[in-house]
């Protein structure tokens, strides 16, 4: 998932040549997963039609103010609801006619009146021949939108429709998405920051077959990481050995198997991140000697004693080395006077936040919900109802992040 995902696309089509080439856009648009939208111009429709743009985006396409065959009952395509419902407006091709009506104001066509409204980032990729890409005109236009914070996608060069050979062509379909992806991301309150996670339950071997470990699924851990790769972190995720199926696409996953192999990882990435979150279940204690054969029940006699010591606590090592510029963040799970434990696990372990989760049928292990509470050094808590994890996940980060005043 990339900057891209899930935003509301308003792609507009103007009267050039290179309109072929908005069929191809609107299909990369979708595999970078947007939501598209299509607004052309009367032009436009010479060089592709709308019915080959709605199938692909399968929505209708919108080029004029009024619908043809209900004109008389009124009914009209808002550009004011169309400016309003986009995330960002990509208008390829550009025409050199279409970026001069952007800069003067004309609206004369439901394109132009739709970017009039637009409350979104804008870009333009402009299209035409070489000499009218090099004309005066078109170089104040394209510097005058800019100017106002329009975002210009350059044209490339290559072979043109006259003949000619220069800039002018407008940019390729998988260059435009990712000219405006490293664009948006640039934007992103992590971008260039490094995000460390843990997440899911560690295993203590007793003996080659059986262990002591607990119901972590890691989805909490997960969700975060996402949350935090979506506003443009490069996250490590440090996961334990959870055999739930979680999407783990553009995370640097570390696997791990024991509290031992967890606590070495994340000291391993943990000066290099600016923001760490500990969400895994690591166990608190280990034997003292794992058996190197499987312990038979035949001669443990009825009975079997192990005798146990305490793993090293993860969150409060990093504490310890923990940075002015860095930010820890501690998970709790209670079943009792969470308050009290979160409270005391704050100061203890020197952390930043700690987010208190209790268990029950709707929250915690094994559950696809969580309701949680987040406590603060300066004494401030909020609280985040039941809640999906992946939603949660971006809410819970998105208030911390604001708390750490990165948004």
């Amino acid at each position: 998932m990339g900057p891209l995902y899930q935003r509301k696309v308003l792609l507009g089509v103007s009267g050039s040549i290179a309109a072929y080439k908005s069929a191809f856009l609107v299909r990369e648009l979708i595999k970078w997963g947007a939501e598209v939208q299509v607004v052309m111009t009367t032009a436009a429709k010479d060089f592709i039609t709308p019915l080959t743009l709605s199938t692909l985006s399968t929505r209708p396409v919108y080029s004029t103010f009024l619908h043809e065959e209900k004109k008389k009952y009124g009914v009209w395509n808002n550009h004011v609801d169309l400016g309003l419902w986009a995330d960002l407006m990509i208008i390829a091709p550009a025409s050199s006619n279409t970026l001069s009506k952007l800069v003067t104001g004309a609206c004369d066509d439901l394109l132009s009146a739709v970017y009039m409204s637009a409350k979104c980032p804008v870009y333009v990729a402009p299209a035409m021949d070489l000499d009218m890409y090099k004309n005066k005109a078109t170089r104040a236009n394209l510097e005058e939108l800019i100017a106002r914070d329009v975002t210009v996608i350059p044209a490339e060069h290559g072979e043109l429709a006259s003949g000619l050979v220069g800039q002018g062509r407008m940019a390729e379909p998988e260059a435009i998405c990712q000219y405006i992806s490293a664009h948006l991301l640039k934007q992103l309150p992590l971008y260039g920051k490094n995000v460390l996670i843990n997440a899911g339950p560690t295993h203590e071997h007793i003996d080659p077959v059986r262990y002591l470990g607990n119901n972590s699924t890691g989805q909490m851990g997960v969700a975060l990481a996402h949350a935090a790769r979506s506003l443009g972190a490069a996250v490590t995720l440090v996961l334990g050995p959870t055999q739930y199926p979680l999407d783990l696409n553009g995370l640097h996953v570390v696997r791990v198997v024991s509290s031992k192999e967890m606590l070495t990882a994340m000291q391993e990435y943990y000066h290099s991140s600016v923001l760490t979150i500990c969400t895994a279940a690591v166990s608190d204690f280990v034997p003292k000697a794992a058996a190197n054969k499987k312990l038979k029940k035949s001669t443990l006699k009825g009975t079997m004693t192990i005798d146990l010591e305490e793993t090293a606590d993860i969150l409060a090592s990093l504490g310890k080395t923990k940075r002015i510029d860095q930010k820890l963040v501690g998970f709790a799970l209670e079943t009792n006077d969470g308050v009290g434990y979160a409270k005391d696990k704050l100061v203890k372990k020197n952390a930043d936040a700690i987010v208190l989760n209790t268990l029950s049928s709707k929250t915690g292990f094994e559950s696809n919900t969580n309701a949680v509470e987040v406590f603060y050094q300066d004494g401030e808590q909020q609280s985040f109802p039941l809640l999906d994890k992946s939603e949660l996940g971006q809410q819970l980060l998105s208030a911390v992040l604001n708390k750490f005043q990165w948004v």
